[in-house]
């Protein structure tokens, strides 16, 4: 039984966002379940490399049938994450628009009695009840919306869940939390940064005005009614990229306390009513793991499952599981044991074909059996290291196979990995990761818990290792940590190891690889362009340890440009300032206007013409000679395009792209 789930968007990558009503989609992901075992699983911003991806995930799609060896014909059924039970007129152009990218990307026209569609929150229970290993549980899903309400909490016993109650939309958590943050200069999508400014803050100072937020009412029920002019009438809101100010701090740290307190009263009402010793949880909000760790730590139940993949694109797996057992229903449950389901990196003679291509800008070694203890001594000499290994992992944390890493232990490492590459805020923790067997020496484990391997959990880190571990310690004395198994990881179980015999220090800092407008790197290009586009020392890939070519800037000009297939150029004509017409170049793209940036006159031009087909030398001296200083300026502006992923640059030829990308658009027009 090949069953397919998806989160998916409307739109191909190359189509401006529609007006469906699945048009607010994101996190398109596809999950390939074969006879109730997951095969691959992978997010489609991964491979289309737009963040949160609202598109349609045809590549998602390819790589799972590629790795399940089967085509589109052999699938059994499509899971759709929503079942639109209260919106009937969405689900005929949903099942026409996911046949329409089919026939697209796959030709073939697939049947649509085989489209199911699950109802979004017990798609989320699914997925995380099914790959507990639990067998009596109360679950909770609980996000934003889905199939127009806020949550589901349900009671599961012996592979059968049994609904307890509906949290409507009026009372959505994530909702709450959406709008806070967005009077602190955030938006959706940014709720785990708030949660991680929250300790910098006294709740105290704003938990009377919270309270008239909400309402904690009898039954586990609550009601929320936020009235934001209120916050207005005592704090100015935070523009975006203004500093904060104390007064911000004490409003993010009152949010997550509020958040906390509603998810207690919950979650302690029904579990006096199911009796549960065992809690699973989903949805976007179990993505705040500091609450998580928090209800793990009040000793309400014994144990706590939260799906790693909790947000949308976990709701694809719950969703092929809801199918899979439909059909299948005495096939046995299995746990969850790894998310390595992505694309690997391939064997050392594809690694070593790629990394030539880049010669240029690259020199490398390759290591063999060494490669661990080498990386491990550069990093206790202080370097930072993009470490590129195996499978890519599903959701949305590097668990060591497409992770930054660095010494825990000195604090100016947080500092120092924000300038070189992820350009974030400063106040914002790095995780650890640390040997299974050892993260009882360093952290708080509570009740018998041993293994936290997804990065969902804040655990306090022991008082005695704080100062220790300055890197990965916030500043309230916690991690959101992951402990490494030798089983299902070896190679980054052997870093560590070494690393370990090093320092004495079983743990490294582990961040997700990337810059601060991409998604996380998937493949070996990805690698190289976010190493050559940062200031990180070294990048290991397999058994290769890889370092820059001290080259000028204008050697990108040798490179062959390309816009992705999401981009857009615009012209923008206007009076200016002394009353003549004026015409603004920028590139932006088409999912959002909210990220145009202006280009010059002249990159417009050089860009208009760019396929992939010539070098930026060879458009540049078509239209301007061989002239150094028009080169530096033309390598200075296409480079910080570049870093911000708006321009491709290859350095070999994109043969035939071009031409493909015609082929599709003119067979979706047609």
């Amino acid at each position: 039984m090949n069953i397919l789930g998806l989160n998916a968007g409307p739109d191909l990558v190359f189509e401006d966002a529609s007006d469906s009503g699945l048009a607010y989609s994101h996190d398109s992901a596809a999950v390939l379940v074969q006879n109730g075992r997951v095969t691959a699983g992978i997010e489609e911003e991964r491979l289309n490399r737009i963040k949160h991806s609202p598109k349609a995930p045809v590549q998602a799609i390819r790589f799972c049938l590629e790795q399940g060896g089967i085509g589109m014909e052999d699938v059994d059924y499509i899971a759709f994450y929503l079942s639109f039970e209260k919106m009937k007129s969405e689900l005929e152009k949903t099942r026409s628009g996911i046949q329409r990218y089919i026939r697209h990307a796959f030709d073939y026209e697939f049947p649509s009695e085989r489209i199911v569609f699950i109802n979004h929150q017990l798609a989320h229970a699914m997925s995380t009840y099914a790959m507990s290993g639990i067998e009596r549980a109360l679950v909770f899903s609980v996000d934003g919306s889905g199939d127009g309400i806020s949550g589901m909490l349900l009671s599961a016993d012996n592979r059968q869940m049994t609904p307890l109650h509906e949290l409507p939309r009026a009372n959505s958590l994530g909702d709450f939390y959406e709008r806070i943050i967005q009077f602190l200069g955030y938006k959706r999508f940014d709720e785990y940064k708030v949660m991680g400014l929250a300790p910098y803050g006294d709740p105290s100072v704003y938990r009377a005005l919270f309270k008239t937020f909400y309402s904690l009412l009898p039954g586990g029920n609550y009601r929320i009614h936020v009235q934001t002019s209120l916050l207005f009438e005592l704090v100015p809101p935070r523009k975006k990229s203004e500093p904060f100010t104390q007064q911000h701090k004490d409003i993010a740290a009152a949010l997550q306390e509020a958040l906390e307190e509603i998810l207690f009263h919950i979650v302690a009402h029904y579990q006096k009513v199911t009796g549960h010793d065992y809690l699973c949880l989903a949805g976007g909000v179990a993505h705040n793991c500091t609450a998580n760790g928090k209800l793990l730590y009040s000793g309400l139940f014994k144990d706590i499952f939260v799906q790693p993949a909790a947000h949308d694109a976990g709701a694809a797996l719950g969703a092929a599981l809801c199918v899979h057992y439909e059909q299948c229903p005495d096939d046995p449950y299995l746990p969850l044991e790894h998310l390595y389901w992505g694309t690997d990196i391939g064997d050392e003679d594809a690694i070593r074909e790629t990394l030539s291509q880049w010669d240029t800008f690259l020199e490398w070694e390759h290591l063999g059996d060494r490669v661990t203890q080498r990386t491990a001594e550069l990093l206790a000499d202080g370097h930072v290291i993009g470490w590129v290994q195996g499978r890519s992992e599903f959701g949305p944390r590097a668990l060591g196979n497409r992770s930054i890493i660095a010494d825990p232990r000195p604090e100016e490492n947080k500092e120092i990995i924000n300038a070189m590459v992820k350009m974030r805020e400063g106040y914002r923790p790095f995780a650890p990761s640390v040997l299974e067997e050892k993260a009882a020496e360093y952290f708080e484990l509570p009740g018998h818990a041993s293994s936290f391997p997804y990065m969902i959990f804040v655990l306090n880190v022991n008082e005695s290792k704080r100062k220790l571990l300055g890197a990965v310690t916030h500043v309230d004395g916690t991690a959101r940590i992951q402990t490494v198994s030798q089983q299902t990881n070896p190679r980054y179980w052997s870093l560590i190891h070494a690393f370990e015999a090093l320092t004495g220090v079983p743990i490294v800092l582990n961040t997700s690889f990337n810059n601060n407008v991409e998604p996380i790197v998937n493949s070996v290009t990805d690698a190289i362009v976010c190493y050559l586009t940062t200031k990180l020392h070294e990048l290991v890939i397999g058994d290769y340890l890889i370092r820059k070519k001290v080259v000028a800037q204008e050697a990108i000009l040798q490179l062959y440009p390309k816009l992705p297939p999401y981009a857009v150029l615009r012209q923008k004509s206007g009076i200016g300032a002394n009353g003549t017409m004026e015409t603004d170049a920028e590139i932006g793209v088409n999912y959002s206007e909210r990220h145009s940036v202006s280009i010059s006159a002249q990159v417009f031009r050089l860009l208009a013409q760019a396929d992939g087909s010539r070098s930026l030398h060879q458009l540049i001296a078509a239209a301007h000679g061989k002239d150094d200083l028009v080169n530096r300026s033309f390598a200075s502006e296409i480079h910080a395009l570049w870093s911000r992923r708006l321009v491709e640059l290859s350095p070999v030829v994109y043969e035939g792209i071009q031409r493909i990308e015609a082929n599709e658009k003119e067979s979706i027009v047609s």
